[in-house]
């Protein structure tokens, strides 16, 4: 392991341990992107907007938008694109979560995207999001994120479930996925005894608490690991090593020659449709107020030129599952970033959007492989599609390659995410 591939993998496993929620997901990129000199700007305000500024927007409070102005004319340099997504699939709290049954409080939890429910039986779970605060003028909104486990999904002993390691561990999404909470306390209400405790870590009042939104998150943290620690294992890879491939790629380049954009919106696993969504018009309405001072001929030209690569994890090859992949098409952890193609647009790829990123390995020293799905599986989809229909843009999709997607535990290379971050860069200079 090189020392730079050291130091970007233990600097992407901080960026995910303390960003348990889309909301924190944001916060982190907007406290590193303030960080490094770039300017907060609001929706709502008048931008004026320099030749080689820094700055970024938030939308939401899930999805961020960073971007740095070029010294290289719009209409004929385009804009250098990449996007990824702030959220993970897994459980989130119910409006009214708590509930007392037989002596314990019970957390309802509604599934989010298609996580494998199966991997958060028995893990030191906690949770995390935000909360509105009713204020003076109105509400404000605050961050909250237990740090010990207050939650847990116990199994059921395989004396009760005897078929469990035959016919695999399955839960009723209704009855079988609420989580433990706490005991009871005589006289109080469950849901009061929940509030307390996120209104003790506000130090604010139950009463003014309006309302959240939660998610669970798997406290264990990130490791590298395998024989010769060529591997790591974190919660949310995907598809928070994207991100922060993204944003470290955008951060190392102070002056880029074209005008240089990081997109990272919410709600990928549930279809993008949303204000914060890839879908929605967040990316749009940022486009085109950069672009306020050019005519609609230099802005058609200024999108003509321009170029999008949607990153998004990627499946490695499974030696126990040889059979769930395309033959032609294994990719493999530590052997560079995959290029995705899917016939029916569920990947934007094309040969000559794929030509334009092998270039950009071949020109950065990466490696890079090729992926297809197997023809008689489903395959999943990502904000690539989405992007280059709203924008009319020439869009690739691209991902590090992993183990176990949208287990709450996923695994992947070291390697792979340090090259990701030098193709990155590179695009961007």
């Amino acid at each position: 392991m090189t020392t730079i591939a050291k130091t970007n993998i233990q600097d992407l496993l901080n960026f995910i341990d303390a960003s348990p929620s889309p909301w924190h997901v944001v916060a982190t990129s907007a406290e590193r992107l303030s960080n490094s000199g770039f300017k907060a700007l609001n929706e709502s305000k008048a931008w004026a907007l320099d030749t080689g500024g820094r700055y970024f927007v938030t939308r939401g409070g899930s999805s961020v938008i960073a971007f740095t102005i070029g010294q290289n004319a719009l209409p004929a340099s385009g804009f250098n694109m990449v996007g990824a997504h702030t959220d993970s699939p897994g459980l989130r709290l119910k409006p009214h979560a708590a509930y007392s049954s037989d002596g314990l409080i019970r957390i309802g939890v509604e599934v989010y995207g298609w996580p494998i429910l199966a991997t958060f039986a028995d893990r030191d779970l906690s949770i995390a999001g935000r909360v509105n605060i009713r204020t003076a003028l109105g509400f404000e909104t605050k961050l909250i994120k237990f740090e010990k486990p207050v939650l847990r999904l116990p199994n059921l002993a395989i004396h009760m479930n005897r078929e469990v390691n035959d016919k695999g561990l399955k839960f009723n999404k209704q009855t079988e996925l609420p989580l433990l909470f706490s005991e009871t306390v005589d006289d109080v209400e469950a849901d009061t005894q929940f509030l307390e405790k996120i209104a003790t870590l506000l130090t604010v009042e139950v009463k003014d608490i309006i309302n959240f939104e939660l998610n669970v998150f798997d406290t264990q943290k990130g490791v590298i690991w395998g024989a010769n620690q060529e591997f790591i294992a974190n919660s949310q890879l995907d598809n928070l090593a994207s991100c922060h491939a993204a944003l470290s790629a955008l951060l190392a380049n102070e002056k880029p020659k074209n005008t240089a954009i990081c997109a990272l919106f919410d709600h990928e696993e549930v279809g993008s449709e949303s204000a914060t969504g890839a879908s929605g018009s967040f990316l749009a309405d940022i486009v085109e107020r950069i672009s306020l001072h050019l005519n609609k001929e230099e802005k058609l030209r200024t999108l003509a030129n321009s170029f999008f690569i949607s990153a998004d994890m990627a499946h490695a090859f499974h030696p126990n599952h040889a059979g769930s992949y395309e033959p032609c098409h294994h990719v493999h952890i530590n052997k560079g970033p995959v290029i995705k193609t899917n016939a029916n647009q569920r990947y934007a790829t094309n040969a000559t959007s794929a030509a334009r990123f092998i270039t950009l390995c071949e020109q950065a020293g990466v490696p890079y492989q090729q992926y297809a799905h197997r023809t008689d599986l489903g395959c999943g989809s990502t904000i690539g599609p989405i992007v280059a229909s709203r924008l009319g843009v020439s869009s690739v999709d691209v991902g590090s390659p992993m183990w176990a997607m949208h287990s709450i535990r996923e695994s992947a290379g070291v390697l792979d995410h340090a090259y990701m971050i030098q193709v990155l860069t590179s695009y961007y200079s």
